[in-house]
């Protein structure tokens, strides 16, 4: 019989304005202790040295993660043009370096072949595994290995400033798996000149916005205090981008035990994932078909 996790059960989105310094997960160990809560998660993760929107998931909430880790999500960044490191961020080595200083119109030019639906290799100092390893401990080590390009849609990527020659700041709005140290590597070998991310912050994430956030200092003064708990979003909020189909009390019976539930009116279209409500709470996310929803998460609050 498996260890139950102690702790309470909370539920919902907490949004917090990650500062620098501190890794994803340290956050929501935080996060999870100031609440007391005995389940959190996050929806994407940002390096320790980011800034920016960091949704942590609370209970059941965890859930509908995915549908969050998919969703759009947009970054300003500064690329230091001239040094290229190992880590393709401002953490690394320098292993490169260029005198050549590329105009605005060409930085402009260069972040066209980068926008839309390309093939994205990323960092080696990256999570991504080979061979059942992670590839920066593999980076650590110096061993030599490659990584696979995985397709990446970028919806936006714009030129925003230039506050001096070594210096151009980009936003730019992905899909889920970029790596925005990847688009500045790439863009300095694009333009013969080298570069690497100097600074990071994630503005919005999906349905959550960093000017919404709070700051972990908060966190940490308002750390076992119901007032904490007036700062979390409803789990609804990361089903934003389903269709929400109404269920009567029947139905969602039906959708708690696993199994088929009617749904009173839909914006849905057959074989469409949706979640079902009930008085505007979540019963269940599934597939639609014939005034139905057929459960493939059901959740428990």
């Amino acid at each position: 019989m498996g260890r139950r996790k102690s702790g309470r059960d909370v539920h919902g989105w907490l949004i917090v304005d990650k500062p620098a310094g501190i890794s994803s997960n340290a956050v929501v160990n935080k996060v999870r202790w100031a609440l007391g809560a005995n389940k959190a998660g996050h929806a994407g993760t940002l390096d320790p040295e980011a800034t920016g929107v960091l949704a942590v998931a609370l209970g059941e909430a965890t859930k509908t993660v995915p549908y969050i880790t998919d969703a759009l999500k947009a970054y300003v960044f500064t690329v230091r043009l001239g040094q290229a490191t190992n880590t393709d961020d401002a953490e690394g080595e320098v292993i490169a370096s260029s005198d050549l200083r590329p105009t605005d119109e060409e930085i402009t030019a260069a972040l066209a072949p980068l926008t839309g639906e390309i093939m994205q290799v990323p960092p080696k100092f990256s999570a991504v595994k080979i061979d059942g390893q992670r590839a920066y401990k593999l980076a650590r080590d110096d061993e030599e290995f490659e990584i696979a390009a995985r397709p990446l849609w970028v919806e936006e990527l714009n030129f925003i400033e230039r506050p001096d020659a070594d210096h151009v700041v980009l936003e730019m709005i992905c899909g889920k798996g970029g790596y925005v140290r990847a688009i500045a590597r790439d863009l300095g070998e694009a333009l013969g000149c080298c570069a690497h991310v100097q600074s990071l912050r994630r503005t919005w994430s999906g349905p959550f916005d960093a000017e919404d956030g709070i700051t972990l200092d908060l966190v940490d003064s308002l750390a076992k205090d119901p007032q904490l708990d007036t700062y979390l979003l409803p789990l609804e909020i990361g089903l934003a981008d389903l269709p929400e189909l109404h269920c009567t009390a029947e139905g969602a019976s039906k959708l708690r035990h696993g199994n088929p539930g009617m749904v009173l009116t839909s914006n849905a279209e057959y074989g469409d994932e949706a979640w079902a409500s009930l008085n505007g709470k979540a019963i269940a996310v599934g597939v639609y078909k014939a005034g139905e929803l057929h459960p493939s998460r059901v959740f428990n609050t």
